[in-house]
């Protein structure tokens, strides 16, 4: 692609997020939107902002001959792992929401087509763009907590009758996947990205308040130990009632103790470390806005912009297939406790 030329993307789901994705994209001097994918009709989605081909499938489409070179999976989860690898097979570059896919095996599916068709697959993680989240990256890679001892992973949210609608695919096991997947995968990628792979995984589960609108649990309790050294926890519920109440990284190295939380872990709550002075830190951006309940940091511009830098050679992606692969994997093996647990193997 030469230089000069702009990056031109379709979106496939057309929901709040594909929303997102399509703004972004419009945003963007050294991109082009050509074309928005969903279901549901133009004026259905809320999506008549955006001029520009509207399609009811990925298939319609791939078969249409409009030219593009990114494909946005912004659709249910359990989609997204077939999506992504048909778009690869028409030889498009792939941007995926999280999670990649609800297996390993799928995902490992997406990884293979990609290497064979040589294109990229870009990963969603925008939380990992956050400031704090960057300068967590900073003081682990560079040493200055020292030996990590023990790391504490709090997610507590609200996800009642408000988020899941009847009819809907969220909360389903075939297109939801389970709270870890689509509420809490953006941590769970925060703590594989700084510490590494887990081992020993044991868990305590529970499903408070969502027997009736969920096929999961919404609640958990998890320890495990991490393979570089130390161990940590990870403790989760959507049972909160009302509104979220936090997303939160405790971490207890040889040198120190820092604390990063808030609703979306956005903020520094403690930096205790022997010898260092605590820098200031850019403005977080606000949280994704759901109407009655928020999620996680509005970071999707960042993520369009290293799509467009790493096509055109600038730059490397910020997460890629093998460790979106790597988080899937993480959680199917906290839920295959789970479901030892709760005997639904």
């Amino acid at each position: 692609m030469a230089v000069q030329d702009k990056v031109r993307f379709a979106v496939v789901g057309a929901g709040h997020i594909g929303k997102r994705h399509a703004e972004m994209v419009s945003r963007e001097d050294e991109a082009e939107l050509v074309a928005m994918v969903d279901v549901r009709t133009k004026d259905e989605c809320d999506a008549t902002d955006f001029n520009v081909p509207f399609f009811t499938s990925i298939e319609e489409l791939l078969n249409s001959g409009l030219e593009f070179d990114v494909v946005n999976v912004c659709t249910p989860n359990g989609l997204h792992a077939a999506q992504s690898v048909m778009a690869l097979e028409a030889k498009k570059h792939v941007v995926v929401e999280k999670p990649m896919g609800l297996s390993k095996d799928n995902c490992e599916k997406v990884i293979f087509k990609s290497l064979q068709m040589s294109k990229h697959v870009f990963c969603v993680m925008q939380n990992r763009y956050s400031p704090p989240s960057e300068w967590i990256k900073s003081i682990v890679e560079d040493g200055i907590l020292g030996d990590i001892f023990m790391v504490q992973l709090n997610c507590y949210w609200n996800r009642d009758e408000r988020y899941y609608k009847a009819g809907g695919w969220k909360g389903t096991a075939d297109l939801d996947g389970g709270t870890l997947f689509t509420q809490f995968s953006h941590f769970i990628d925060i703590m594989y990205w700084l510490f590494g792979d887990i081992d020993n995984i044991q868990g305590k589960f529970a499903d408070f308040t969502h027997k009736d609108n969920t096929d999961f649990e919404d609640s958990g309790f998890v320890s495990f130990d991490f393979i570089n050294g130390g161990m940590g926890s990870i403790n989760y519920s959507t049972a909160v009632a009302n509104q979220n109440l936090e997303s939160s990284m405790t971490i207890i190295g040889k040198n120190g103790s820092v604390k990063i939380g808030g609703q979306y872990m956005n903020e520094v709550e403690v930096c205790n470390i022997k010898d260092y002075e605590m820098p200031t830190l850019k403005e977080a951006n606000p949280a994704n806005d759901y109407g009655p309940y928020k999620g996680s940091a509005a970071n999707h511009n960042y993520v369009i912009k290293n799509v467009i830098d790493t096509i055109k050679g600038r730059t490397s992606a910020t997460t890629n297939a093998l460790e979106g692969l790597k988080v899937v994997e993480i959680i199917e093996r906290i839920y295959k406790v789970r479901n030892e647990q709760l005997g639904l193997n």
